[in-house]
């Protein structure tokens, strides 16, 4: 007799289908499963926010959530954001702005910026550093990563889109 869980929700705009070990963390499921491997495995003790993802409209920690609790819901990972173009000035400016160096927290990085630019359109420096303050990144201090952020919502405040680089060819 099987333990597996069959489980149907919907990731990046596909429909999934598949049957899980009741004990596998939602970040697991994406990276082995569907190989996803936008949300990192950093802590695995939801303190990091590199397994960071939206179920829902919300973001949550994967490695804290179990892939049973996704039945029946909507999962977006940065490789579905970033295809769908909602992250465009976010990535734009953290390029700008050097806000990704190795790289390992930028996709939870990102969707906790894009949850504030939405949530929180007027948000101050002060109230960006407080809302990435859950995700770790050990590489750039996070002073670029507010200025990035920040610039976004500049941007947006006078109806701007930060242009992308175009590289000489």
């Amino acid at each position: 007799m099987s333990l597996k869980k069959k489980i149907t929700l919907t990731v990046n705009g596909v429909q999934v289908t598949a049957e899980v070990e009741p004990r596998m963390h939602l970040v697991d499921f994406l990276r082995e499963d569907l190989h996803l491997k936008g949300p990192h495995l950093g802590c695995e003790q939801g303190a990091c926010g590199a397994c960071t993802v939206k179920v829902d409209g919300q973001i949550i920690r994967g490695c804290l959530y179990l892939a049973v609790q996704a039945n029946g819901s909507v999962v977006e990972t940065i490789e579905g954001l970033t295809k769908s173009g909602a992250l465009a000035d976010l990535q734009e400016s953290f390029m700008r702005h050097n806000a990704m160096q190795c790289g390992f927290c930028s996709s939870g990085m990102l969707l906790a910026a894009a949850e504030l630019v939405e949530k929180q359109p007027k948000a101050s420096r002060e109230q960006v550093r407080e809302w990435i303050s859950g995700n770790y990144c050990r590489c750039t201090g996070y002073h670029s990563i507010v200025d990035a952020i920040v610039a976004v919502l500049d941007a947006r405040s006078k109806g701007q889109k930060i242009k992308p680089v175009v590289a000489n060819a």
